[in-house]
């Protein structure tokens, strides 16, 4: 069982991840935005498609696996599995999942110049994560129910 320091450290270690996370979630979509303006092939969309994939191995991904493996850890060490505001985090969770998982689908249509969607469509997608987080770090806060 998590105690005392130890439990600050994992806590810690999991805030740093899951602010990681989120920074890629938040600046991907972003990167999408400006990829959709050059030319598939061009020298910029070149140099957007190594930053895309930099982002999404290098910080997002690992970033995203240690905050799964940290939270779920936190969770059955304190027994969160029966409380009603952790369900409904955890099924936020899911979605930002999802979501991450559609941004690499996104990323391989860029690699692969085949993306067919307007600059529009990364600048909304780019407030799906926004409004996950948001509802998040409320439940975890206030846990309202």
């Amino acid at each position: 069982m998590l105690s005392g320091e130890s439990y600050l450290w994992v806590k810690s270690v999991h805030v740093i991840a899951v602010i990681s996370w989120m920074a890629g979630m938040l600046y991907l979509p972003r990167l999408f935005v400006y990829h959709t303006q050059v030319q598939p092939g061009s020298e910029a969309s070149e140099k957007f498609k190594v930053m895309e994939r930099r982002l999404l191995k290098a910080i997002m991904t690992p970033a995203m696996i240690v905050s799964w493996a940290l939270g779920l850890w936190i969770a059955i060490d304190f027994e969160m599995f029966s409380q009603p505001w952790f369900h409904a985090k955890l099924a936020f969770v899911v979605l930002m999942t999802l979501a991450h998982l559609f941004l690499i689908r996104c990323k391989n249509d860029f690699a692969a110049d085949r993306n067919k969607r307007p600059e529009k469509f990364f600048r909304v997608l780019n407030e799906g994560p926004t409004l996950l987080m948001i509802a998040i770090v409320i439940l975890v806060i206030v846990k309202p129910f």
